[in-house]
């Protein structure tokens, strides 16, 4: 078997695309879909699955709520960069070993905040769990890079995106409702066990379907991978659009709970039983689209997209400072922006990884680091606003105008996502 694209085409000839479609690829597309939403799920839900316990952990420790937000944060920070390194790698040494290394650490991370008694542990073990699951996402979508492209990819990413975007959402409700018959330490221990499964899916089920270049880990290589993305505006703006759009539901995961909890008065297992209305809409949005893409193409249907994230975010913005905080107020505007997220994500994720197949571990990783980056921003202008209520109507709102302007770019460059269902796999003699 020859070996893979020379580390030097940075950019799609299309040549490679034209060979590599020559043999069927390594893992199917359900396998593909399966492994994929698993790994992209580890990230948002050990961020979100404690946040009904976030008030009781104020208590339990005996600390303030800046600190316990800063738990959120140092996790968000950990996931954010790390990816920019386990990117890289997994071009470097395969998708496989990378996702079994960074689940070991996502595992150690685990267990250590299960067992914290100071705050300050908790706080470094909340940065070895977001260090550990950057991977997932990374990976995750690099594979499908690897496998897929135009209209399959899409579909692949429509599984993927559904609970990469409902993650946040579905976490806390089951978080909510563990709460009921145990304390916050079980939520860590849920954590240890989904680590484990998918350490298990991996090692069991899934192929390699990179091609493996150790000389692309070197500093000056890294460096050229970067500044070849950050030169590229077609991948900038389709990820700027994937930033506004899923990082609010990273923003609202750190103001949500204090804004229902505290503000409506809901009860920490209510608030948990309660997102189902954010989880709901995006399922809806991700089932609508996935019947109406092969149709409309996932290009046509992400201005209707667009559009639900804006009147979501300026409804929020409305409602915020006019009226007094109600489920129906705060959760109406957010259904509506989750069931947007739906149609942007699948088109926008393949039109930014397309061009870059020799380097797609090093562009999902820049593109997730956009996209935490954008939740990590909002979630910290949020903590600097005296109001949970206030940030939610402005800086929801705000990511919503990125998530737009980005799009707009994007379409103003006549870029199309490639309607041919091609797969790619492993380079034939």
């Amino acid at each position: 078997m020859a070996p893979g694209p020379p580390a030097d085409d940075i950019m799609d000839t299309g040549l490679s695309d034209t060979i590599l479609n020559r043999t069927k690829p390594v893992m199917s597309e359900r396998r593909v879909g399966i492994i994929g939403a698993l790994l992209v799920t580890l990230g948002p839900v050990s961020m979100s699955l404690y946040t009904p316990a976030m008030p009781e952990l104020v208590r339990d420790f005996g600390t303030t709520e800046s600190y316990i937000k800063l738990t959120l944060s140092m996790y968000f920070g950990g996931f954010a960069f790390a990816q920019l390194i386990a990117g890289p790698l997994s071009d470097a040494y395969g998708r496989r070993a990378i996702s079994i290394l960074f689940i070991c650490i996502y595992v150690l991370g685990s267990i250590v905040a299960a067992f914290a008694q100071h705050v300050e542990i908790l706080l470094a073990a909340r940065l070895i769990q977001g260090i550990g699951a950057s991977a997932g996402i990374t990976t995750s979508r690099a594979i499908v890079r690897d496998l897929f492209t135009g209209e399959q990819s899409s579909r692949i990413m429509t599984v993927i995106g559904m609970l990469l975007a409902t993650g946040p959402a579905l976490a806390p409700t089951i978080g909510g409702l563990t709460l009921l018959v145990a304390n916050w330490r079980f939520l860590f221990v849920i954590m240890i066990f989904f680590g484990l499964v998918l350490m298990a899916t991996i090692v069991f089920a899934m192929h390699e379907s990179g091609h493996p270049d150790r000389t692309l880990v070197h500093p000056v290589r890294m460096a050229r991978a970067y500044a070849t993305l950050l030169k590229s505006r077609a991948f900038l703006s389709a990820s700027l659009a994937i930033g506004g759009s899923v990082g609010a539901l990273y923003t609202l995961a750190t103001i949500l709970p204090f804004v229902m909890i505290n503000k409506v008065g809901l009860s920490p297992e209510a608030f948990g039983i309660g997102m189902i209305a954010q989880s709901g809409s995006y399922f809806l949005g991700s089932v609508i689209a996935r019947l109406v893409m092969p149709r409309y193409g996932a290009d046509n249907i992400v201005p209707f997209g667009i559009g639900f994230i804006l009147v979501g975010g300026m409804f929020l913005c409305v409602l915020s400072f006019t009226v007094p905080p109600s489920y129906l107020t705060v959760m109406g505007p957010v259904a509506l922006y989750a069931l947007g997220i739906a149609f942007v994500m699948p088109a926008m994720t393949t039109a930014a990884l397309h061009p870059f197949p020799a380097i797609a571990g090093a562009a999902s990783a820049l593109m997730g680091f956009i996209q935490m980056g954008s939740g990590f921003l909002g979630g910290a202008v949020a903590a600097l606003l005296p109001d949970p209520l206030i940030a939610i109507g402005l800086v929801v709102p705000g990511l919503a105008i990125i998530a737009t302007a980005g799009y707009v770019s994007h379409r103003t460059m006549g870029v199309r996502t490639p309607k041919s269902a091609e797969t790619r796999g492993k380079l034939l003699p």
